[in-house]
């Protein structure tokens, strides 16, 4: 009669543990999907009409109510089967019962509810999630109240230990995220460079401004408002720029702005077509063509800019500090710089390559290349926030500005002065340590 109720106990022991070990899986496989399916993935799921990604979505949204709940029934479900393991063989080996229930049930867990449901859910993490959402959101409304208070007892065990947390945070913020994974995807071959460099160029808009980007004052070509109607056209002729600044009196002073077009037509209007006269020229007055200039403060995030060019349907702006005084200029074409890369056309042949690899494995950098360029053409990793352009970063870790010759070392690179033009470092010599 004994053998007969041990046996009876024992196969119903043996059933619930089964059972316990499938919900074990299940919880061990639905933290691994939620956690690990992309919510870019579940979201265009979610847009084309699956119901399973919309509620893993919600589900999805508190993390830390999402892990609690997850973890409280895993636990609970596998002490639970251990107990009984422990109960039942304790009752047929005696103290032996604690060692082959710990053995047996440390194989049963390990293999069945973690190893092999965690495998399975990052392999299909999406599927696996969505098809889990519903329960689980079930379990998470049900242990809510409890993940709560143990979620309260944590942050106070770990403010007396002056550990503050917000609950409001990410983990991961978004642009790193994505960052992070086109890091990995460059380094393992499947994202090429190129698309990696837009990508990251789009996703920096908001965090750079125009004044690291913009063409300095001393490089501004521009038109005096006080010359000949004849020197001007000349002038316009000769440039690359279909947009030039106007100023009166001194660079400082703009006054508006031409466009070639608009000079042209106006210019063509005055001397009668094809047949036209000096004096028809002499009587064109610049001021009449021109359009208000468009200042931008120096502060002015990238991604602001780019929105205010195409909503004030212009290309071009002067960039001005706190005070007014004219810093540079940048143009939409600038910006778009920044994502796709150098934008050349036919006009652009003119200027030289900022680059030039030596046959001793150095470079030759232009000392007016922004440091963002020369990181992105040689992925590179030298520091831009203390200064937008090679020269910058050489004259402040220098702490001087340094005579022709002179050699430094910082950041694993050797910077070597080649020439200079006044105070400005023109050409410099980089070779990586």
């Amino acid at each position: 009669m004994e053998i007969a109720s041990l046996d009876a106990a024992f196969w119903i022991t043996a059933g619930a543990i089964v059972i316990l070990l499938i919900f074990s899986a299940f919880f061990s496989g639905s933290e691994t999907a939620l956690t690990a399916a992309s919510r870019g993935k579940l979201r265009t799921a979610a847009d084309k009409g699956s119901k399973g990604a919309q509620r893993a979505l919600m589900v999805t949204e508190d993390n830390e109510r999402l892990i609690g709940s997850v973890l409280l029934g895993n636990n609970v479900v596998n002490i639970l089967a251990t107990s009984l393991a422990t109960a039942v063989l304790t009752k047929i080996f005696g103290q032996n019962g604690v060692a082959a229930a710990t053995l047996i049930m440390t194989l049963l867990v390990l293999i069945f509810a973690e190893v092999l449901p965690k495998t399975l859910a990052i392999t299909y993490p999406e599927t696996a999630a969505s098809r889990v959402a519903r329960p689980i959101a079930v379990v998470v409304f049900i242990l809510s109240p409890l993940v709560a208070a143990v979620r309260y007892l944590v942050r106070g065990v770990l403010f007396v230990f002056g550990v503050r947390t917000d609950p409001d945070s990410n983990i991961l913020a978004v642009r790193e995220e994505i960052a992070g994974a086109l890091q990995l995807g460059h380094s393992e071959g499947i994202v090429q460079k190129e698309d990696r460099d837009r990508i990251l160029g789009a996703l920096d808009l908001n965090e750079r401004t125009v004044e690291e980007i913009m063409l300095h004052r001393s490089g501004i070509e521009m038109l005096d408002a006080a010359l000949p109607p004849r020197e001007i056209l000349d002038q316009i002729l000769q440039s690359p720029y279909t947009r030039l600044p106007l100023y009166r009196d001194e660079p400082e002073n703009i006054v508006g702005m031409v466009h070639a077009k608009d000079l042209l037509r106006a210019m063509h209007k005055l001397l009668g077509g094809s047949s036209g006269a000096a004096k028809g020229l002499a009587a064109f007055d610049v001021m009449k063509v021109s359009m208000p200039a468009y200042f931008v403060p120096e502060t002015t995030t990238l991604d602001d800019q780019m929105r205010s060019f195409l909503k004030r349907k212009t290309h071009f702006a002067l960039v001005v500090d706190e005070y007014g005084a004219l810093q540079g200029l940048i143009t939409l074409e600038d910006i778009l710089e920044e994502i796709v890369g150098e934008i050349a056309d036919e006009f652009d042949d003119h200027e030289e390559n900022q680059i030039a690899a030596t046959e001793d494995g150095a470079y030759l950098v232009d000392g007016s290349m922004t440091i963002r360029d020369l990181n992105r053409a040689h992925d590179w990793n030298l520091p831009d926030e203390e200064a937008n352009t090679v020269a910058g970063l050489v004259i402040h870790e220098a702490q001087m500005i340094p005579v022709e010759g002179q050699v430094f070392s910082f950041y694993g690179f050797r910077f070597e002065v080649l020439t200079k033009e006044e105070n400005r470092l023109a050409m410099l010599k980089i070779r990586k340590l």
